[in-house]
């Protein structure tokens, strides 16, 4: 490799920018405004939009960004997990709060939250899964990222305890994969009348 270029693993990872709280920030705003607004449509549309991006993105990042990182040399991984982390602190936990409470909210104005059992059987499996996959990823894999993004930013990152952070964390992405999938149920079947 010629001097006068870097590999892309000796780059610097970027920081940790808490001025992408502005955009989460902008984010939530907008959630809020809808909710205002009354307008059902627009709920519906934040609420399944909000829902699809992070149902998309876990399950993109646990099935194949996961398998395929597990594949590569250690200096890639650390250089994909460094760049990507800074991002997904603020857009997954962003996107898991606007799902949850616009899908709250338009439960509401709907009359699911009122409805008779059975039918409220779907609600509250609905109301359980959203509150599982909540305290998941914020109590568990949101630290979890953070241990092992700070773990690689050190010159000798202690590979064993990556190891275990990481298997740790590929049990909860697939647990929490199965869940959104069990989500993806019961909304399909409040799309159809409960």
């Amino acid at each position: 490799m010629p001097s006068d270029t870097v590999a892309p693993t000796d780059l610097p990872a970027p920081p940790i920018r808490l001025t992408n709280l502005v955009w989460v920030a902008v984010a939530l705003a907008a959630m809020g405004a809808v909710i205002l607004s009354g307008d059902l449509w627009a709920l519906t549309f934040t609420h399944v939009m909000a829902g699809v991006l992070w149902t998309g993105i876990d399950l993109f990042m646990g099935f194949v960004v996961g398998p395929t990182l597990r594949a590569a040399p250690f200096p890639a991984r650390r250089a994909v997990i460094c760049r990507l982390m800074p991002k997904m602190l603020f857009l997954l936990p962003t996107l898991s709060a606007i799902t949850g409470t616009a899908g709250y909210v338009l439960a509401d104005r709907m009359g699911f939250l009122d409805a008779a059992w059975p039918a409220y059987g779907w609600v509250a499996a609905a109301l359980a899964l959203i509150a599982l996959l909540t305290v998941q990823g914020l109590g568990i894999l949101l630290p979890t990222n953070l241990l092992v993004y700070f773990e690689l930013q050190k010159p000798a990152p202690d590979v064993a305890r990556i190891g275990r952070l990481m298997r740790r964390y590929v049990r909860m992405v697939a647990l929490q994969g199965v869940m959104q999938v069990a989500m993806i149920v019961v909304m399909a079947r409040f799309a159809t009348g409960i």
